[in-house]
């Protein structure tokens, strides 16, 4: 015994001890499947989303887990002390060497048949086409009147009063009251409905119910309230609960809202960016008329000093400069061809001077005649001896004999 004490023994480290048992926890396939009732303790909600509960009876606890991507809405509501159903599997959180609930869904115990009624309606009416996106209506751009269907006496109406009010004073609305709460809630929420279908200035109807439990919300995931909104002539807005709640309205109306609250705001504009948008819109207006405005003006200009070219007034004028032009260059021409001519005359007039008898008469020369004939004489053999001749000189006549 005592030499044992020095024999090195077979270890596992705590790892591979805690790998080991969460193995043997996920082959064991009703851990794998399981639903477990208990109370809820050390309810935790972390920014990451997920959350953290003990689950609990009298004689034993376990923890639970569960990761944001399963929690549903009615997780939301959940709260200490609360008696629950909670599904998933069993298995080890080897950090801290702890088996736990893995929980992926949750149902509030004695409400496990109104769930299930619930998913059966929703997917009755889904088959039917009243889910569908392409038959889900836009709301109108400009709103006029809306109708209300809701208690008279709830906090939803004056909640949404007070948007309406701010936010589209102008707006008019129309409040067909009805029971929002109770097994007699169903009937008078349809009559409530089909009221308003008879008002034809309508322009769209929202449906609205303040927060509360499953059971306070559960006339509104009643086949014939469905059906009726489904039918309606106008857009549906459902606003019913909080952000967390969704009913069978939710899927049938046009649009949900998240709150009664957030329906008014969708169904009304805010007046502040209406003016807001309508002084940018008389901006541009001016802008562009002011552009026309000064297109048009050149445009005018334009048309004016074609007009004024082709002006026959214009005309007239451009003709009669034209002319007076025209009569000025042919007096001009006629005065410049009368200065040539006469410098013509008096040139060819010097050449008839100086080519005149008597001025060549004067230069010495003389003209010889016979006195009995008057023939000029050029030469000497047209002259007989003792033959009588006239000599005209430039100053007068000389009587001659020639000799021979």
């Amino acid at each position: 015994m005592q030499s044992s004490l020095f024999v090195q023994p077979e270890t596992i480290t705590v790892s591979e001890l805690t790998r080991y048992i969460r193995e043997m926890f996920e082959v064991d396939y009703r851990l794998q499947d399981v639903w477990v009732q208990g109370e809820i303790s050390n309810l935790s909600r972390p920014s990451s989303g997920h959350v953290y509960f003990t689950l609990k009876d009298s004689g034993a606890a376990i923890k639970c887990a569960m990761w944001r991507t399963s929690v549903t809405p009615n997780v939301g509501r959940l709260r200490e002390g609360d008696a629950i159903l909670a599904h998933g599997k069993i298995s080890v959180y080897e950090v801290q060497g702890v088996y736990q609930l893995y929980v992926d869904a949750i149902r509030t115990a004695g409400v496990g048949d109104l769930y299930q009624q619930f998913e059966l309606l929703k997917a009755k009416l889904q088959a039917e086409g009243l889910f569908e996106t392409d038959r889900r209506r836009a709301l109108p751009l400009a709103v006029h009147a809306i109708g209300l269907v809701t208690s008279p006496t709830g906090a939803a109406l004056q909640d949404m009063l007070n948007i309406i009010g701010r936010r589209w004073p102008l707006l008019r609305v129309v409040l067909s009251p009805t029971p929002v709460q109770g097994d007699d809630a169903p009937p008078k929420i349809c009559a409530a409905l089909e009221r308003l279908y008879q008002r034809a200035e309508l322009d769209a109807i929202i449906v609205a119910r303040g927060g509360g439990s499953i059971e306070d919300l559960w006339c509104f995931n009643d086949e014939s309230v469905a059906r009726t909104i489904a039918r309606s002539p106008v857009p549906t807005i459902s606003g019913v609960g909080h952000e967390v709640d969704f009913t069978i309205a939710d899927f049938v109306a046009d649009l949900r809202a998240p709150t009664p609250s957030a329906a008014a705001e969708l169904i009304t504009p805010d007046q502040e960016d209406v003016r807001s948008t309508l002084r940018d819109y008389a901006a541009t207006l001016d802008a562009i008329l002011f552009d026309r405005i000064r297109q048009s003006r050149l445009q005018v200009q334009s048309n004016e000093r074609a007009l004024a070219h082709l002006s026959p007034r214009v005309k007239l004028a451009n003709a009669r400069q034209r002319v007076d032009d025209a009569g000025s260059r042919m007096q001009d021409a006629v005065l410049h061809d009368l200065v040539l001519r006469r410098e013509r005359i008096r040139s060819l007039s010097a050449q008839l001077n100086a080519y005149h008898p008597l001025n060549v008469l004067a230069r010495g020369y003389a003209v010889v005649r016979k006195e009995s004939t008057g023939e000029v004489v050029r030469s000497v053999g047209q002259v007989m001896a003792g033959e009588r001749l006239t000599i005209r000189v430039s100053d007068g006549e000389l009587k001659t004999k020639a000799e021979g």
